[in-house]
């Protein structure tokens, strides 16, 4: 049985899931530098709790966050079990990383030392959109993501997206509760800055949170659920 048989049997219903691999040779800092490809893998969220959400997020959503988040640290666990018993050199990326466990810079940037969305990107699955959310040709933007870094391509490496699919839809800038983006497009030379305040974001997400669930989170949901292309596919 080869790996990518292997890999379609640990994803269960496949019909919520969207795997690639990506080619990120030289895109990577030192602290992963001696990695070539990543595996990326998108776990679509539920529908019917998306469409609910209107004015920030509600309990269905943080509990499908987390359920869908818990799914997929098992299932890169279990994926990455096996690539080590093919001796296959691996390392799983958490889906999310709880406050704590983050170092001081990723405080001052928001920015992590790997990017899932950088991966699915790179592995074909999606483009990035006006609101920094990874927008995937299946799901739309109703995703969580999960990587494994590997050093062999053992399954060929997607076409990367190199730019945004957003068009003139601009419907998450106006949307947007923080209005933490100016409605630039992306592409693979603009850095996140440049059309996306993370920081304003990430304000009004915890406000929202405390208000809607009494919660000391980061967590919105309002761009994912009014995203066209993710409403469109739910349909």
């Amino acid at each position: 049985m080869n790996i990518e048989t292997k890999i379609n049997e640990l994803l269960g219903n496949k019909d919520n899931y969207i795997f690639a691999i990506a080619n990120i040779k030289g895109l990577l800092g030192e602290k992963y530098s001696e990695f070539n490809y990543a595996i990326s893998i998108a776990r679509k969220l539920e529908d019917e709790i998306i469409d609910e959400i209107r004015n920030g997020p509600t309990l269905n959503y943080l509990q499908n966050y987390k359920n869908v988040n818990a799914e997929l640290l098992e299932l890169i666990m279990n994926i990455s079990n096996m690539l080590t018993k093919k001796n296959i050199r691996n390392l799983p990326i958490k889906p999310t990383y709880e406050d704590d466990e983050l170092d001081e810079n990723y405080f001052k940037t928001l920015r992590t030392d790997f990017s899932h969305k950088m991966a699915a990107t790179r592995a074909g699955i999606g483009w990035i959109g006006k609101t920094d959310l990874l927008v995937t040709l299946k799901f739309g933007p109703r995703v969580r993501l999960a990587s494994i870094l590997v050093d062999d391509d053992f399954i060929k490496p997607g076409i990367p997206i190199e730019k945004s699919r957003c068009g003139a839809c601009d419907i998450c800038v106006r949307t947007c509760p923080a209005r933490a983006a100016n409605g630039k497009l992306w592409n693979t030379t603009t850095d996140r800055n440049e059309f996306y305040n993370a920081f304003k974001c990430r304000e009004k997400c915890l406000e929202l949170s405390k208000r809607n669930l009494n919660e000391t989170i980061s967590l919105c949901g309002i761009c994912v659920s009014i995203c066209p292309i993710g409403i469109k596919k739910s349909k």
